[in-house]
């Protein structure tokens, strides 16, 4: 059996894409067993988070596998296989290995470093456990994983590098100014009370809120999370529990709301939001369309986004004008800006010519009248020159008002309406933007120190993982020798009756030392060279040169693994 790993992340699927394809905690469940129901699969445990989607298994055939498991993320996702397809990653052997182990050390996370992904991971190996779907070869896996992570959080500075996509989430909310100082006395409501909201809501509460309301659609989970905020020894911030048809009556009263559920519509649309915030400042809500692309906009910007003449078209026509060179329109006011009169005589009889005439009529623009050459020709009659062209002032633009409401939506698929972005008065942080924000953070040195932590426990886990391939033949071999020496021992006792107790069990001892001296150092040698590289094939051999049976050896790993599918939680 091999391992093996089809998946999709924020690396390499569009948020749209993810978030179409997110499942819900039913939909995990349900994908790990039809997984192992599948023929080529034995073990199976599905990793979701709010930025990727992986499924582990334990199969037979690569080709086989690859196409069952990208076939089961369709079918759970609601994604057309051909539309997910392009997005899909495979990683089999080591190389699946090595992804799991650098995903448990946050080296694959939207934000570098985050070591929340420990938590997710060891929910993704306690749910394959109380399935029955994880066995031996995953539950070493995962847990090795959660092993090396922890490694690399102890080892190295990696935390330096990193943070919590919680705490990322709210410095962006913070314009990427301190966060303490920013939320200080804001009333902050989180929706939502698994392990990403009660982040939130610790670290406002840390952060020195004025107030956390939890709201959650299990009552209790969410009283229970205010509770826990009540009597945390690191503050003193008040929480309160609230049921989710309160929310946007609390979202009028929040200055800072953070919204991560598992629900699959919608958790606040745009017209919520603005009916928050008009609730708070009595003033109807603008639509801001585009108002993240626009800036103060010159004549001089425009006239720049002017396409050029290709070059040496004036040259041959007798312009003056260095055509390949970056400017306006050849025609237009700048363009003659500076000119001598001389000159521009000669650029207007250029400009009269037929090679202007030729030009494309969208290239004309009101600057390039004949009447304003003539205009300017005068005034270079008249001062000698050209004036050079004023700078025009810049357009005026209506500055976008400080945002009262403060949005983090942390859910996949997203809980807040996208819409919210081009509200007035609101400052919207989502799955997308964090996206977009992190591709520019730095790394941190002990990345590297983490990458070589990573390949070092991959080749150990290799070597361990080869080396666990051929216990099951040892064990048959030792088992087989133990029926010899009984049956020796049996013909024995037949044949000399006269033995007493004493000297049966003497005899006993000294068959079985022989048989036990015998094979340990065979046994031993083979065992470590199979955990090399291409040991597998020893397994072969001892079975062969041993003439063990093949059914045996096979009741030896199914007697494993069903200890290992059937080991629970730990």
């Amino acid at each position: 059996m091999s391992l093996l790993v089809v998946g999709l992340s924020h690396r390499s699927a569009p948020v749209s894409v993810l978030e179409r394809a997110a499942l819900t905690a039913d939909g995990q469940i349900k994908l790990a067993q039809d997984t192992v129901a599948a023929e080529p699969a034995a073990e199976a445990a599905v990793l979701a988070t709010c930025n990727r989607i992986e499924l582990y298994a334990d199969v037979d055939k690569f080709h086989a596998g690859v196409a069952e498991l990208s076939t089961l993320l369709a079918q759970h996702s609601g994604v057309g296989l051909d539309e997910l397809t392009p997005y899909l990653y495979v990683h089999y052997e080591d190389r699946a290995v090595h992804h799991l182990f650098t995903v448990a050390c946050g080296l694959d996370s939207m934000v570098v470093g985050e070591g929340q992904i420990l938590g997710q991971i060891k929910d993704s190996l306690a749910r394959a456990q109380e399935l029955h779907t994880a066995g031996r070869l995953l539950n070493d896996l995962f847990q090795q994983a959660l092993r090396v992570g922890k490694r690399a959080h102890s080892e190295t500075g990696i935390d330096r590098a990193g943070q919590s996509l919680v705490t990322f989430g709210l410095e962006q909310l913070a314009s990427g100014g301190a966060v303490e100082k920013w939320a200080h006395g804001k009333r902050a409501l989180v929706i939502g009370a698994g392990s990403m909201s009660s982040l939130a809501a610790a670290t406002l509460a840390r952060a020195g809120v004025a107030e956390v309301v939890i709201a959650n659609r299990t009552h209790e989970r969410a009283e229970r999370l205010a509770q826990i905020l009540n009597e945390a020894d690191d503050t003193d911030v008040p929480a309160r529990a609230v049921p989710m048809e309160s929310v946007r009556a609390e979202l009028t009263r929040a200055d800072i709301a953070v919204s991560c559920t598992g629900a699959t519509g919608l958790v606040l649309d745009a017209e919520a939001v603005a009916a928050a915030v008009e609730g708070r400042t009595g003033h109807a809500v603008a639509v801001e369309e585009g108002h993240e692309e626009r800036r103060t906009t010159t004549k001089a910007d425009a006239a720049r986004k002017t396409p050029l003449p290709p070059a040496g078209v004036g040259a041959d026509e007798a312009c003056p004008l260095d055509l390949t060179a970056p400017g306006f329109s050849v025609m237009g006011e700048a363009a003659v800006a500076g000119m001598d009169a001389a000159t521009l005589e000669q650029h207007a009889a250029w400009a009269a010519g037929s090679a202007v005439d030729r030009r494309d009529a969208a290239r004309r623009t009101p600057e390039a009248a004949p009447e304003l050459i003539s205009a300017l020709a005068a005034t270079a009659a008249t001062v000698g020159r050209v004036p050079e062209l004023r700078k025009p002032e810049p357009v005026a633009e209506v500055p976008r008002p400080e945002p009262v409401l403060f949005l983090l939506d942390l859910a996949m698929p997203r809980d807040i309406d996208a819409a919210a972005h081009r509200l007035a008065g609101v400052r919207l942080v989502d799955i997308e933007s964090l996206a977009e924000a992190s591709a520019d953070a730095p790394m941190a040195a002990d990345v590297d120190q983490v990458r070589r932590i990573v390949s070092d426990e991959v080749a150990a886990f290799g070597a361990a993982l080869r080396a666990a391939h051929i216990t099951p033949t040892v064990v048959a071999l030792r088992t087989m020798a133990a029926d010899v020496v009984a049956g020796e021992i049996a013909r024995l006792d037949g044949r000399l009756p006269g033995l007493d107790d004493k000297q049966r069990s003497e005899i006993r001892q000294a068959v079985h030392r022989v048989v036990d001296k015998l094979l340990h150092a065979p046994t031993v040698r083979v065992k470590q060279l199979a955990a090399e590289p291409g040991g597998a094939g020893y397994a072969d051999a001892l079975r062969t040169l041993f003439d063990l049976d093949p059914e045996t050896v096979a009741s030896v790993s199914r007697a494993e693994d069903s200890t290992e599918k059937n080991r629970g939680p730990q």
